[in-house]
């Protein structure tokens, strides 16, 4: 009874945070996806609260990287509107994985062309592009670890296998954003960590980045409260080897009840029906049918 209740508010909240209202995931007809509906992917990215967390982890780590750092902050509008950029970058995901593969290609050339006019120096002379392979690696590596250990965290635990398969299933929309040899198992993501590890660092920026993430209307008014524990939890997704690093260790991690309540709401989610969601447009795209959570059903 309860879950019903709640459908249509969570269908609302799906549908603003993960995918705008002007791109259908329901055209064209017929067209497949670049992932398969029966993977890992498909099941972690529809699940709009964890998504929510595991975003906001991934961009502390992306701008822990002080090229990739300047690179968002000085050539982008995260600080002037960041709940316009963290809707696009939400809309670039699902784009990725339940997106038309004609529609994703063409969002991933877009994505390319603009990175081509990316450049820039940090202040400490370290030049940057967009284009780096190395800073491409390290941003979808980062949104990928995010998205995983937050499904892991607030919705199921995810087994070693199903991790292999999840990381490998984003090979072929990787290497369309131009990401050279991503990693393909857990092992090989734990390899990128330990590598880029030496070239992170605090940055002031990281807290005006916390500052932003907690406080600016991203949620709709009446969940505006949730931001700062969904922050919190975010925090908390950072391996804590970098935290440390990133002078985050400092910062307020999740109480013991507000980890529940984030786990109540993303197991919610898990089983609501949510029929505006990429998902559950994406089969019927493709003229499937699915179970209540947007999958494949069996």
């Amino acid at each position: 009874m309860i879950d019903a209740l709640l459908s249509t508010p969570l269908d609302r909240l799906s549908a603003k945070l993960l995918g705008p209202a002007e791109f259908d995931f329901a055209l064209p007809p017929g067209e497949p996806s670049v992932i398969a509906p029966d993977s890992v992917s498909w099941r972690v990215f529809a699940n709009p609260v964890s998504m929510y967390i595991g975003g906001m982890a991934a961009v502390l780590l992306e701008l822990g990287e002080p090229r990739v750092r300047h690179g968002v902050w000085d050539h982008s509008s995260f600080r002037r509107d960041p709940a316009g950029r963290l809707r696009r970058t939400g809309m670039a995901a699902m784009v990725t994985v339940y997106g038309a593969r004609s529609s994703f290609e063409a969002m991933a050339a877009r994505v390319r062309r603009m990175h081509g006019r990316i450049t820039g120096t940090t202040p400490e002379g370290l030049a940057y592009s967009a284009e780096d392979p190395e800073l491409l690696l390290w941003v979808q590596v980062t949104a990928a670890y995010g998205f995983l250990e937050a499904y892991h965290a607030y919705v199921r635990p995810i087994g070693a296998a199903q991790r292999d398969r999840y990381y490998a299933e984003a090979e072929a929309g990787a290497a369309l954003y131009g990401v050279q040899q991503p990693p393909l198992s857990q092992g090989a993501v734990d390899a990128v960590f330990a590598r880029m590890q030496p070239t992170l660092e605090p940055s002031p920026i990281l807290g005006e980045l916390l500052d932003i993430l907690r406080t600016a209307p991203i949620l709709p008014l009446p969940l505006r409260p949730m931001q700062r524990v969904a922050v919190r939890a975010a925090v908390d997704l950072v391996p804590p080897s970098l935290r440390r690093q990133l002078g985050l260790a400092g910062q307020p991690r999740p109480r013991p009840g507000e980890r529940a309540l984030l786990k109540a709401l993303a197991q919610l989610a898990e089983r609501t029906h949510l029929p505006s969601s990429p998902a559950a447009q994406a089969l019927q795209r493709m003229g499937l049918s699915s179970d209540r959570h947007g999958r494949t059903a069996a």
